[in-house]
């Protein structure tokens, strides 16, 4: 029997300023190379997550306009909350980048206003008066099962565009440690967030294409592989990872 990995993409127009389709149609790709199944199915606002939810390996929800944001922020805590604490706690993948990183948390404080998180990690983000935290980056991980020599960290390199500080919760662990660039708030060093198959990150641009590691991890996750995924010929793949690094200076 071959396997399906079945992806669930919250708000996919919505929540699509830099590229983050690049993601899907990445994994996509590698999917259909190595001979997996590939589903993609998309919700939006006002739509319980339903038999696609209940049946999704993998949810993915990307950056969006702060207008876009609030709806999508109100939705997830009113009408996507249970059914996606119910995915993760079966072992669902989650990746949510930039603005969908920030709605996994409590809250999102922008001035005045407070948008809801999902809740799904402790972290809380809050709109900051000074200058964004913008340019390439790259963080150092640690993932267990992760593609590459065991034991050592792995690099992620992208992009970072944000307002917001996150700061995790004293329990929480961040997907990275920055090595060049800003993270979660400029000051403690930390990128995103990993809890379980949980993965939260500021790296954009998109992030997948450049980190084909990260998205095979993600693969093998989602379908509870434990054996690794066959090897792919990643010259080009590998190609661009070296030329986002050098652009973050790592």
């Amino acid at each position: 029997m071959t396997d399906t990995l079945r992806v669930c993409a919250l708000y996919p127009d919505l929540m699509n300023i830099y590229a983050d389709r690049g993601n899907l149609l990445l994994l996509r790709r590698r999917c259909e190379w190595r001979g997996i199944g590939f589903e993609l199915h998309g919700t939006g606002l006002g739509e319980p997550l339903g038999r696609a939810g209940e049946d999704a390996d993998l949810f993915y929800i990307g950056g969006g306009q702060d207008r876009d944001q609030r709806l999508c922020a109100f939705d997830l805590a009113e009408v996507k909350r249970d059914g996606l604490h119910a995915a993760a706690a079966r072992g669902a993948a989650v990746l949510a980048v930039c603005g969908g990183y920030q709605l996994l948390g409590h809250s999102y404080e922008l001035g005045e206003e407070q948008l809801p998180g999902v809740g799904l990690v402790d972290l809380r983000t809050v709109r900051s008066d000074k200058p964004r935290l913008i340019g390439n980056v790259a963080i150092e991980v640690e993932l267990e099962d992760a593609p590459g020599e065991p034991g050592h960290p792995r690099i992620l390199a992208g992009f970072e565009n944000h307002g917001g500080r996150t700061h995790l919760g004293p329990g929480e662990r961040p997907l990275g440690r920055v090595l060049r660039g800003h993270g979660n708030n400029g000051q403690d060093r930390l990128e995103g967030v990993r809890r379980g198959n949980v993965i939260g990150t500021y790296l954009h641009g998109p992030l997948l294409p450049k980190n084909v590691w990260l998205a095979d991890w993600l693969i093998a996750r989602a379908l509870g592989r434990e054996e690794p995924l066959r090897p792919l010929d990643d010259a080009l793949e590998a190609a661009a990872h070296v030329e986002a690094r050098r652009a973050a200076g790592a």
